[in-house]
């Protein structure tokens, strides 16, 4: 099995069904594609797989999807993205009994936490769970920063292990470094910050268009990791235009809707989403033609 934090994990969306139930068939088909192009990892039920419409039922319905089709080939992480501690601490309870191989936290949601609300979240967290835990820190989503000097007070907890970093500065990863070492692993969660993040010390990819195009993902980090700049950054600029449609409000659509282009999804979302229409639609569906158009060949690896 693949190093758990480390190298690219697609945070994957979650098939519907028109009537809103849970597609397995879809899921699992996009999950074994991800983890044949040579993904690390896989993430489930986080923002871009529509956590905030799951029951806790429905999100270990979805686990024991992935882990079905992971076959342990890699590890598999279960999303806490929950109003209150008390419902993260039952999920990474119960998450553990289907399989997951670690947890990706979240602060607590609606609520704005204040740093000592916020430390004892992610402590009491860690404390229920037999399982490591990387901290989601996305202070622009969600409204709480854990700061370089928060992650060096809580360096004491054993089980949080590693950061997905998503504050939008790509000057957070070397924060981070200077702050707290080489004590957690280190993920760039913003698709378009990527290869910047690799390139000052993050380990990993926690990645949102790798759902529609794990190849060239995959390609990114392996030729960064060797050294192989030009090359990546060649792949990466045709990328650029594709990766920012992951930070969008509607980045689940948009993620969607190129899945079901490239003929790895569907586009059925839960509402109160809908899916992409009008120019919004033809907008999207047009950089995404042309990226598949222009896509470069890959060099081997």
């Amino acid at each position: 099995m693949a190093h758990i934090w480390e190298g690219v994990l697609p945070a994957v969306t979650t098939k519907f069904h028109a009537d809103f139930s849970i597609d397995h068939e879809w899921t699992k088909k996009n999950i074994e594609a991800q983890i044949e192009a040579g993904v690390d990892g896989i993430i489930v039920c986080g923002s871009l797989g529509e956590a905030s419409t799951l029951s806790l039922d429905e999100k270990l319905e979805v686990l024991d999807i992935a882990v079905d089709a992971s076959r342990g080939r890699v590890p598999v992480l279960l999303t806490v993205a929950e109003n209150s501690t008390l419902d993260g601490c039952r999920q990474v309870e119960r998450g553990a009994k289907h399989g997951a191989s670690g947890y990706m936290v979240l602060p607590g949601l609606r609520y704005l936490s204040d740093r000592r609300e916020t430390l004892h979240h992610f402590r009491t967290i860690a404390d229920a769970s037999a399982l490591p835990l990387m901290i989601y820190n996305n202070p622009l989503a969600y409204g709480v920063d854990m700061t370089p000097d928060m992650f060096a007070e809580i360096a004491g907890e054993k089980k949080i292990v590693a950061i997905k970093e998503s504050c939008g500065d790509v000057r957070r990863v070397t924060d981070l470094i200077n702050a707290v070492g080489d004590r957690y692993a280190i993920l760039c969660g913003v698709d378009n910050l990527a290869m910047e993040a690799m390139l000052m010390g993050a380990h990993g990819w926690v990645a949102g268009l790798v759902c529609a195009f794990p190849h060239e993902t995959v390609a990114i980090y392996k030729l960064v990791k060797a050294g192989r700049l030009d090359e990546a950054r060649k792949i990466y600029r045709w990328f650029a235009p594709l990766l920012a449609l992951d930070v969008s409000a509607k980045l689940v659509q948009n993620i969607k809707l190129a899945e079901a282009i490239v003929g790895l999804g569907t586009e059925p979302v839960r509402p109160p989403r809908l899916p992409l229409a009008g120019d919004e639609r033809k907008a999207v569906e047009t950089l995404i033609r042309h990226a598949i158009e222009t896509r470069p060949a890959l060099p081997s690896l």
